[in-house]
């Protein structure tokens, strides 16, 4: 009976062997399929990229990551089928990769790559500056982010650029509205816009004009005090420019004359000469 029974148990244990063996086997068998297949379709991802079919790369990329995302190689595919969507102007589904990619993988080596695509993508978006806010808006944050976290690298540099030239491009829109409303001498809603610009975007190409306008303003509505503290910020920065001489001439009254007078002179000069050939 012991005997009988002992066989019975030792029966049992071979079959759990063998079943264990044939699992495993199974598993090492299916992982390399996965790995396999991962490897085919990030070809074909490649394949289609290089002849310009951008959405069927991104297509079988996404399907390399989803096959085994697991895989070291799973991250890269999920960057290239952002690359392929961003290579052919379709930045809306690349900013949805690319922020997808930053919530899976955090803690990626190119997440600063990443990152700074992220931002290209959002500023390759600004058309026109008076309805793109909200892309001028995510390109600013998300260029600052980079500059913030990755101050030390290329995508700084290139991010402190863009942003200039993003502030340029916000700044000529407050410039665009003050003009309006100081055509239509809408005074107070003229000096928050100029004010805008001074306060906000000190560095563009455009502070000039708006301390120009607002001593202009200040000026006309009799605030000359407050008119003198923006002309003695222009000297003081741009003295060289024609906007200081346009501030200059509202508190010399003579000085517009004696330039109107000695353009005049100089006319008369040539005038002179130019006879005196003929003589």
């Amino acid at each position: 009976m012991l005997n009988s029974k002992l066989l019975y148990f030792v029966s049992i244990l071979v079959i759990c062997i063998s079943c264990s063996k044939d699992v495993v086997k199974e598993s090492v068998i299916s992982e390399k399929s996965l790995e396999s297949q991962m490897s085919e379709a990030y070809k074909k991802g490649l394949e289609a990229l290089k002849q310009g079919d951008v959405l069927f790369a991104a297509k079988k990329f996404n399907e390399a990551e989803i096959l085994y995302p697991q895989s070291q190689s799973a991250p890269k595919a999920s960057i290239m089928a952002a690359y392929s969507y961003y290579s052919q102007d379709y930045y809306g589904d690349a900013v949805a990769e690319l922020k997808r990619f930053v919530r899976v993988y955090p803690k990626h080596k190119n997440l600063n790559y990443v990152e700074y695509m992220l931002a290209l993508s959002y500023y390759e978006q600004i058309i026109d500056e008076k309805k793109d806010l909200q892309s001028i808006s995510d390109a600013k944050k998300a260029f600052l982010n980079v500059i913030k976290k990755y101050p030390n690298t290329d995508y700084a540099v290139d991010s402190s650029f863009k942003i200039d030239l993003i502030n340029d491009i916000l700044a000529a829109k407050e410039i665009y509205i003050a003009r309006y409303y100081f055509d239509k001498k809408k005074w107070v809603a003229a000096i928050n816009r100029f004010r805008e610009v001074v306060d906000n975007y000190d560095t563009t190409i455009y502070i000039e004009e708006a301390l120009h306008r607002l001593v202009e303003i200040h000026y006309i509505l009799g605030l000359e005090e407050e008119a003198k503290k923006y002309a003695n910020l222009l000297a003081y920065n741009y003295k060289s420019s024609e906007w200081y001489k346009k501030s200059y001439s509202i508190f010399n009254k003579t000085y517009e004359k004696n330039k109107r007078d000695k353009i005049k002179k100089e006319n008369n000069i040539v005038l002179k000469k130019f006879k005196s050939l003929f003589e």
